[in-house]
C-alpha cells in the first residue's frame, strides 16, 4: 500500500538539520532538568527520554516509568522544548498523552513484532503528533514498511522512520551495522517519509557519533536522533554512547549540510562509501576468523594439525580464479588470502595451545 503522508514540520535553527536529544533514560528529575537545560541552551529544539526502556536481560534499569513523565512535562514548561519518548504498548501510548507528549518513537524491538505494532496502532488511533519509527533489529524492510503502514492504517499521517542500525552477532566497529543501503532503498520507495539518523545506537561508542551524523548528512538523512547526558560516565544506561550537550553542540557545529546539487565533492561521498565498504570487509573477517578458531577447537579435540596443505592449495587456487572473473589480478588476489591464512593459522595455533 501507499501511505498517506503530511510534511513533518520539526524545528530547527536553518543552519542545521532538526536534532532530537537527550538521555538514553530519564533517571532522576534532576538528571533529566540538568541536560535539558544544557541542551536548550545550545539551541535544542526537541528534547528526549527513555521513560520505559526494555533491556535485553531481566534485572537491568527498565525505566522510571509513569514517574518520570512530570519531568518530561516540567521540561516542557520550562524551556519550551518539545518533549518525546519510546512507547511499546497501548498503556504508554495512553500515559504519553495524558502528559503532553509532542513526538513518539517505537522501538527496534517492537518493529519486529507485527502483534506489537497492531496493538500500538490501535491505540494511535485519533492522535495528530508525529510518530517515529525505528528499524526493526533484523536488515528487514518490508517489516519496517510494514510497521509503518499499520500506524498509517490507523490514521496517523506524521510519520517518520528512524535508522538506528542491525544487529549482528559477531565483533564489529558498529554496535548495529549502518547498512546504509536499507534506508536509501527506504527513501527510493517512499520518498517523502523523513528519515532520521541514530548515530548512538549505530555507532555504541561517543567517539563514532560525529562521523555518522556526517554521513547521514552526506546521505540526506532529514535530521538526528542524539543520546546527550549531562554526565554521561556515570548513566544507568549506554553511557558509553552519549555525549554532553556541549560535545553535541561542536558536533553539531563542524557538520556541513550539503545542496543536493552536483558539486566538486561527489569525491566524499565515493570516498565514504570505500570507507563504509572498508568497515564491511572488517566485519567479514572477524566473521571468518570466529569460524577459524572453531575449528582449531575441532583440530584440537580430534588431534589434527592446523596446517592441511591439500585445503590451503584448493583456497589459493580457487580464490585467485575467482578473482580473474571478478575483474582482478590472481596474483594480487593470491596475496590477499596468503595473509588471511596466516592469520587464521596463528588464531588456530593459539586454541591448540592453550
Amino acid at each position: 500500500m501507499e501511505l498517506i503522508l503530511e510534511p513533518l514540520i520539526l524545528p530547527s535553527d536553518n543552519k542545521r538539520p532538526f536534532v532530537i536529544a537527550g538521555p538514553c533514560s530519564a533517571e532522576s528529575e534532576k538528571q533529566v532538568m540538568e541536560t535539558a537545560r544544557q541542551l536548550a541552551q545550545k539551541g535544542c529544539h526537541i528534547f528526549r527520554a527513555g521513560v520505559w526502556k526494555p533491556r535485553t536481560k531481566p534485572g537491568g534499569f527498565e525505566g522510571n516509568g509513569e514517574t518520570a513523565l512530570p519531568w518530561m512535562k516540567k521540561v516542557k514548561e520550562e524551556t519550551g522544548m518539545l518533549i518525546s519518548t519510546e512507547v511499546a504498548t497501548p498503556e504508554h501510548v495512553e500515559l504519553a498523552m495524558k502528559y503532553g507528549m509532542d513526538i513518539l518513537w517505537v522501538g527496534a524491538r517492537t518493529t519486529a513484532n507485527p502483534f506489537a505494532m497492531q496493538a500500538l496502532a490501535d491505540a494511535m488511533k485519533g492522535i495528530d503528533i508525529p510518530v517515529l519509527v525505528k528499524n526493526p533489529v533484523n536488515p528487514d524492510l518490508e517489516l519496517w514498511i510494514g510497521a509503518m503502514e499499520r500506524i498509517n492504517q490507523a490514521g496517523v499521517k506524521k510519520l517518520g522512520a528512524i535508522h538506528r542500525g542491525f544487529s549482528s552477532y559477531d565483533k564489529k566497529i558498529y554496535r548495529n551495522l549502518p547498512m546504509w543501503q536499507i534506508p536509501i532503498e527506504l527513501h527510493r520507495r517512499i520518498p517523502d517519509l523523513p528519515i532520521i539518523c541514530d548515530p548512538s545506537h549505530i555507532g555504541g561508542r561517543r567517539e563514532l557519533i560525529a562521523p555518522l551524523c556526517q554521513q547521514a548528512m552526506d546521505l540526506g538523512f532529514d535530521g538526528l536522533i542524539v543520546e546527550s547526558h549531562n554526565d554521561p560516565d556515570k548513566a544507568w544506561s549506554d553511557a558509553k554512547q552519549q555525549v554532553t550537550p556541549d560535545v553535541l553542540d561542536y558536533i553539531l557545529s563542524l557538520i556541513v549540510v550539503r545542496s543536493e546539487t552536483h558539486t566538486t565533492e561527489g569525491i566524499t561521498l565515493l570516498r565514504r562509501q570505500i570507507d563504509e565498504l572498508d568497515n564491511q570487509i572488517m566485519e567479514i573477517l572477524a566473521k571468518r576468523m570466529r569460524v577459524c578458531r572453531e575449528i582449531g577447537q575441532y583440530k584440537k579435540e580430534h588431534n589434527l594439525t592446523v596446517l592441511q596443505t591439500a585445503r590451503y592449495k584448493e583456497i589459493m587456487e580457487k580464490r585467485g580464479a575467482q578473482g580473474v572473473l571478478c575483474g582482478m589480478d590472481a596474483d594480487f588476489i593470491v596475496k590477499v588470502f596468503e595473509g588471511i591464512h596466516e592469520e587464521s593459522v596463528r588464531q588456530q595455533m593459539e586454541i591448540i595451545n592453550k
